[in-house]
């Protein structure tokens, strides 16, 4: 009974140790990203213009080529004429959470990565710093993709892409308006890995 208990363990042990020196890449990463948006229809009868955003993701690698993300981001719109007048804003914030595959090209230092993700978010109307509308966070998705690029000593950059979409209700004075904002944000990115 001993002699099972004693290979039973050398063999998990073995087992660990092999996986370890297996992995070479850091499990947790901190990746800062910004860029510009282009929506991809208008919301609820607006023409946003382009707009700029960014993100903060946090990483977690819990398979060889599988990972999960989570983050906050902001993005924010102008558009030239609103139902609440000129000058106004459109701005999505909210929060992200999803899956990344990620696999590397070659023998390169490049790996491309697909993200698919869900948003909890909001869209807020300012003008200036007055905050003139909020839809209240509700369900979105985003989809992404890019190639990552390793710099060295656990950095890395990522240009790529990301798709959001989010749809939310406006109640404006007691008039319901259905708002779908859809867009997509040409990024780039820093990773550091630890």
């Amino acid at each position: 009974m001993k002699t099972k208990k004693l290979v039973t363990i050398a063999i998990f042990t073995m087992i660990t140790m092999i996986s370890m020196a297996q992995e070479n890449e850091k499990r947790f990463g901190v990746e800062l990203n910004g860029g510009v948006s282009f929506a991809t229809r208008e919301l609820g009868g607006l023409n946003l213009n382009t707009g700029v955003g960014f993100e903060g993701v946090f990483h977690y690698r819990f398979m060889q080529h599988l990972g999960a993300y989570a983050g906050w981001g902001w993005n924010k719109f102008s558009t030239d004429d609103t139902f609440a007048g000129s000058d106004v804003d459109v701005e999505e914030t909210g929060y992200v959470l999803g899956l990344q595959f990620k696999h590397p090209i070659a023998s390169s230092p490049l790996s491309y990565y697909v993200r698919l993700g869900g948003l909890y978010n909001h869209l807020e109307f300012e003008e200036g710093d007055d905050i003139i509308e909020d839809t209240g966070h509700g369900l979105g998705f985003q989809l992404a993709g890019g190639v990552e690029i390793e710099l060295g000593s656990n950095w890395s950059i990522n240009p790529g892409f990301k798709f959001n979409a989010l749809s939310r209700d406006l109640d404006n004075s007691g008039i319901k308006t259905e708002l779908d904002l859809n867009y997509i944000n040409v990024r780039v990115g820093i990773i550091k890995r630890f």
